[in-house]
């Protein structure tokens, strides 16, 4: 099974805002990707716009009309203003994350047990305008049961947890990297198992995707801090090819 690559703009984004222009310009980079090959890209509005802000959601969402190969995924806290946009904007995916309005970045999934309500509820909605509806969760197997007995179809594996123990696992003795890459292999085949689309984001990069995508099926990664300081490194293009092999 080949994953889908999406990038994140969220930090072209930072670098734009940084000196108050429109430079780097957001539809350059989105054109520069597709024609690399990228089929994907992802935006967190966040309430202060420090990074993706509301217009650009409507401006690459307006532009990506012309490439309908191409998948949306606007991710955010399901918040009155999110969800105008989400109805209004009708994207591929949405990916719901519990983010506080000062939060600097996602750093823990749903509760699906506690939200089981509203959950299924929201996710039924974008369904039925066409909007597949992803749930940010953390890798607990109680969770992944959760959202079995729920109407979301749909997750997005919170990959901090993954990322710190695969960089860290070797050389410090407080993280037991085997235990941490059973139960994200468990949770992941849980769900698949139970015909759930698993994705998965968040510190991921050109050392650690492979091995998380060899645990089991992940439909998509989203991936741009990273990537954007790979970039940096080694040039866009030769990333770009990278992650699409690996993903491949």
């Amino acid at each position: 099974m080949s994953t889908l690559f999406s990038v994140n703009l969220n930090k072209l984004a930072l670098i734009r805002n940084s000196r108050g222009t429109d430079y780097p310009n957001l539809l350059y980079f989105v054109k520069k990707l597709i024609d690399l090959g990228v089929k994907g890209f992802t935006v967190h509005p966040r309430p202060d716009e420090r990074h993706i802000r509301y217009q650009d959601v409507y401006d690459i969402s307006a532009f990506l009309k012309d490439y309908p190969e191409i998948e949306f995924n606007i991710e955010g806290n399901p918040n009155e203003q999110f969800l105008k946009i989400i109805r209004e904007v009708k994207p591929h995916q949405c990916t719901l994350v519990p983010d506080s309005d000062d939060q600097l970045t996602s750093d823990h999934g749903f509760d699906i047990i506690t939200h089981h309500e509203f959950l299924s509820t929201l996710s039924k909605e974008l369904q039925a305008f066409g909007t597949r509806c992803a749930v940010f969760i953390d890798p607990d197997i109680e969770q992944i049961k959760a959202v079995i007995e729920s109407d979301v179809q749909t997750i997005e594996m919170y990959t901090e947890e993954w990322a710190r123990a695969y960089s860290n696992g070797k050389s410090d003795d407080n993280i037991d990297f085997d235990e941490v890459k059973q139960r994200f292999s468990d949770c992941i085949n849980l769900a698949n198992q139970n015909g759930i689309r698993v994705n998965a984001g968040h510190d991921l990069n050109l050392e650690n995707l492979a091995d998380l995508l060899a645990l089991s099926d992940i439909a998509e990664v989203s991936i741009g801090h990273a990537f954007t300081i790979e970039s940096l490194e080694q040039g866009m293009d030769n990333v770009v090819r990278q992650y699409l092999a690996i993903c491949g």
